[in-house]
């Protein structure tokens, strides 16, 4: 091989390992576009669940809602924040429930049920409510709490 045709092949080369580099610097802060990306929107995310979850508690504890229906609504906010917070003991009454009130139909299943059928699941709510209604307020006051300490740690 001639020298010219080692100089060129090394020439190319450089070119080839410089484009090559060029475009894994571009995969590379895509990279970090899309992480950066991702974060804010799981922030975001978690922002609109405590937000909601807010606004839930404060009327669970107002009795402006079903009890039932809002602790299994804050259980799923809490199991889409972390779904190891169901795993603290302030916020066990949420799961609570929802073991207790998992077979009851909900929304069209409900009412396809017989007037007897439907009054028999309410009086199952009910007694779930009559049950742990001291626990839910205190489970309520917890996700307020924890709201707080959430917004807290985030500054």
């Amino acid at each position: 091989m001639s020298e010219v045709m080692a100089w060129g092949l090394l020439g190319i080369a450089v070119i080839v390992i410089a484009a090559l580099s060029g475009y894994a610097l571009k995969l590379l802060r895509e990279v970090g576009r899309r992480q950066a990306f991702r974060k804010n929107e799981i922030r975001r995310a978690n922002d609109n669940c405590l937000e909601s979850l807010e606004m839930i508690a404060q009327a669970m504890l107002a009795d402006q809602v079903d009890l039932i229906e809002g602790s299994l609504r804050c259980k799923v906010l809490l199991e889409i924040i972390d779904p190891t917070l169901l795993e603290r003991a302030s916020f066990a009454p949420f799961a609570k429930v929802y073991q207790r009130t998992a077979h009851l139909h909900t929304h069209s299943a409900r009412r396809a049920l017989t007037p007897r059928e439907r009054f028999k699941e309410d009086r199952e709510r009910i007694a779930v409510e009559q049950a742990l209604h001291d626990d839910i307020h205190e489970a309520a006051s917890a996700v307020l709490d924890f709201k707080r300490e959430w917004e807290s740690s985030a500054r």
